[in-house]
C-alpha cells in the first residue's frame, strides 16, 4: 500500500532510530520526506537510503533547539512545496535523571521535548491548512507521559506536556481538518536506549533494561520499524477519524 502517494512529510530526529524508520517507511508509502536531524550527516545518510530504495527524500540539517532554524527548516518547505501534508515531531532528548538537576540542563529537555513541537507546529500551520483536509501532526510522547517515572521526574513532565499539547491542538484544529495524535513507546531498540538507562551515576544499564522489560507483557524490546508502522497509520488516510489519541505502543505497558 502506498498510503502517502504525492504528499509532503517532515520528520525530525530522523537520523537515525524511530525517526529513521518512520522517515523510511512514510517514503516507501509515497511520501516525499524531509529527513531533518541535529546530525546533518546522519540525515544525508538516511536521504540517500530512501533515494537508493526508489523513494523521494532530502535531507536537512536543523537544531530544534534553535527556533530560529526550525523557522527557516519550514520557510524552505514552504518555498519548494507550498504544502506539509506530514509534521512529525518526534525530536526529544532522555534529559538529566533525579532532583537534583542544573537550570541550563532543565531548560534545555523543556526547549528539546516541548518548545521545539509548539514552535515547529505553529510555524507549520499555514503549509498544514494547505492540505485541505488530510493534515496529520504526529508527536511522539512517551509511556512516562502517562506513568509517573521515579527515575527522571523532568522527562514524565516533558513529555505529559506533549501529550497535552496533542489533545489541545486536536480540539483547536480539528475543525479545520488538521488531526493530532501521539504515539506512547515504551521500551524501543535504538541508540538513546543505553544514554536513557545509564543517567545515573553507576547505573548498572543491563540490570535496568532487564528489570524493565519484566514490566511489559508482550516480554520484548520493540524495534523501531514497529513505531514507524503506527505512525505511517496515524499519517494516513486510513488514521481519517482518529485525533486527541495519545496512542500507547508499549507491549502491554500501560495495561497493567
Amino acid at each position: 500500500m502506498r498510503r502517502l502517494e504525492n504528499r509532503v512529510a517532515l520528520v525530525t530526529a530522523a537520523g537515525s532510530g524511530m525517526g529513521k524508520a518512520s522517515a523510511e517507511r512514510f517514503a516507501s508509502e509515497g511520501a516525499h520526506v524531509i529527513v531533518s536531524d541535529l546530525d546533518e550527516a546522519a540525515a544525508i545518510k538516511v536521504a540517500d537510503h530512501i533515494a537508493e530504495s526508489g523513494g523521494s527524500a532530502v535531507a536537512a540539517g536543523c537544531d530544534v533547539g534553535d527556533l530560529d532554524q526550525v523557522r527557516s527548516l519550514i520557510d524552505r518547505i514552504g518555498k519548494d512545496h507550498g504544502i506539509l501534508h506530514v509534521l512529525y515531531n518526534h525530536a526529544g532528548i532522555p534529559g538529566p535523571a533525579g532532583m537534583d538537576v542544573e537550570l541550563s540542563a532543565w531548560t534545555k529537555a523543556i526547549d528539546i521535548n516541548q518548545r521545539s513541537a509548539f514552535y515547529a507546529t505553529s510555524y507549520a500551520l499555514p503549509l498544514l491548512r494547505e492540505a485541505a483536509g488530510h493534515a496529520s501532526i504526529i508527536f511522539t510522547a512517551s509511556v512516562s507521559g502517562m506513568v509517573g517515572s521515579p527515575f527522571s521526574p523532568l522527562y514524565s513532565m516533558t513529555k505529559g506536556g506533549v501529550v497535552l499539547l496533542m489533545r489541545s491542538l486536536a480540539v483547536r484544529l480539528g475543525p479545520e481538518g488538521i488531526r493530532s495524535n501521539a504515539i506512547l513507546p515504551a521500551m524501543i531498540e535504538t541508540p538513546m536506549l543505553s544514554e536513557f538507562f545509564g543517567r545515573e551515576p553507576g547505573a548498572d544499564i543491563e540490570d535496568l533494561k532487564a528489570n524493565y522489560m519484566a514490566s511489559v507483557p508482550l516480554g520484548r524490546v520493540a524495534g523501531p520499524e514497529e513505531i514507524a508502522s503506527v505512525a505511517a497509520f496515524l499519517a494516513s488516510d486510513d488514521a481519517s477519524w482518529v485525533t486527541g489519541v495519545a496512542l500507547p505502543v508499549d507491549g502491554g505497558f500501560l495495561a497493567k
